[in-house]
């Protein structure tokens, strides 16, 4: 490949990619999370109004009174639980909506700036269903060392957090298990028996607001990060693109 622009940021399109992220993080907070912030009085009075519903039931010559504030407390405590079990996979929906909508844009501008110098069917193919792990092998051999970035492995751990949200138990597991184990809320963490571990599923994961946080930092760093011109020239592209190109190469003539 020659040496001239391969890549290039135009600083108002970044912008707009931080600001289209910054909206959703914004709203998703504001309409969505934000219905989960009184927990505990929502299931407070939920207990109350089953209280309420049942004082129809009550008779005083047969019925303890404690028996039905006991039995209302247990249906706050299911309630609260329940409620909170809907507020944990709201927060990893949103945050899966957050991460599909960063990759597809990365992969959107990369296919976009290689249709400026590169002409064909298989590159952008394969670039839209490499794994991400791929995608930093090829923005690293242009010379972004993306993986030596602090936020590259906030990024990496989004990325196994929402593919287990996805998929449950499997290879993205393992994985979480062995690199991030910070997201799965095991509550015998730390004195659970090695036989054990494998108890801990995909049941346990758990993103905290600070996590989600630190997930949209890493996005907006990651924008801000991106050279404004990516500049071809002896570098070694990964064997993945450059056959992709040569492909490519070989229908044309």
């Amino acid at each position: 490949m020659s040496n001239y622009v391969l890549f290039q940021m135009w600083e108002p399109y970044r912008q707009s990619l931080i600001k289209s992220h910054q909206f959703y993080v914004e709203q998703a907070r504001k309409r969505v999370l934000s219905q989960f912030e009184n927990l505990e009085q929502e299931a407070d009075k939920a207990g109350e109004e089953w209280l309420e519903q049942s004082s129809d039931r009550f008779d005083p010559d047969r019925h303890d009174p404690g028996d039905f504030y006991e039995a209302a407390h247990d249906f706050s405590i299911e309630f609260y639980q329940l409620l909170s079990d809907m507020r944990d996979q709201t927060r990893l929906s949103v945050t899966a909506g957050m991460f599909h909508e960063w990759d597809k844009k990365l992969r959107d501008w990369l296919v976009r700036e290689i249709q400026h110098w590169h002409h064909g069917d298989t590159v952008p193919a394969k670039v839209w269903s490499a794994d991400f792990g791929k995608i930093a092998d090829l923005l690293e051999s242009f010379g972004w060392k993306l993986r030596s970035t602090d936020y590259f492995k906030t990024l990496d751990a989004c990325r196994v957090v929402v593919n287990v949200y996805k998929h449950g138990d499997g290879p993205s597991l393992k994985d979480l298990k062995q690199h991030y184990p910070e997201y799965l809320d095991d509550p015998l963490k730390g004195v659970r028996p090695s036989w054990s571990e494998k108890l801990v599923n995909h049941t346990h994961l758990k993103v905290t607001d600070d996590q989600f946080q630190a997930f949209s930092d890493a996005i907006i760093a990651f924008w801000r990060d991106v050279p404004e011109n990516v500049s071809g020239g002896e570098e070694q592209v990964p064997d993945w693109f450059e056959k992709a190109i040569l492909s490519d190469r070989a229908v044309k003539r």
